[in-house]
């Protein structure tokens, strides 16, 4: 097991609903603290050949969900890094488990507004679970998450009507 009371010997893992900026923030936080990056997502998507979209297609979120463990496990395995974890990682008690005993984990908050119109701005490739309206989809998902990412954060930053420069540079002072 990492040592819990040294911040430097753990993965950073960045939380938080899509849109709030966690693969952004992170390479920038990798790039201020010299560590390696992870976005979990592409590293699925990389291990599996398929994108996000055709996974929950062909896989199903619990197949899904399954893959992003096995990833996140691997990520924090290699030791201190930065890691964007997708915004449903903290639904699987397993990766709640990980993320509390292993690593140091910042939960990017922000209105379920500013998230929708982030996604909107950005297209919604890559994120199934907001396909239809994605601004109450945001909602709900919110709902169902937000205990999961408070069990989980180590600290909260608010991402709202900042750059990802600004969080970066937040959360780096923070970890000292």
């Amino acid at each position: 097991m990492a040592d819990r009371g040294r911040i430097d010997a753990r993965p950073v893992v960045l939380v938080g609903l899509s849109g709030s900026g966690k693969t952004g923030v992170g390479r920038r936080l990798s790039a201020l603290r010299g560590l390696p990056f992870t976005d979990l997502d592409r590293a699925v998507e990389a291990e599996a050949g398929s994108t996000v979209d055709e996974l929950f297609a062909t896989v199903g979120e619990a197949g899904f969900r399954a893959l992003e463990s096995r990833s996140l496990r691997k990520a924090v395995e290699a030791g201190p890094s930065v890691i964007a974890a997708g915004g449903g990682c903290v639904t699987v008690a397993d990766n709640r488990r990980l993320l509390s005993e292993r690593c140091f984990t910042v939960w990017l908050d922000q209105s379920t507004e500013t998230a929708a119109a982030r996604v909107a701005a950005d297209g919604a490739g890559g994120r199934p679970l907001l396909a239809g309206d994605p601004a109450t989809r945001m909602a709900v998902l919110f709902a169902e998450r937000r205990a999961f990412y408070e069990a989980c954060a180590d600290i909260v930053v608010s991402t709202e009507g900042r750059t990802m420069d600004e969080v970066a540079g937040d959360i780096h002072g923070r970890l000292g």
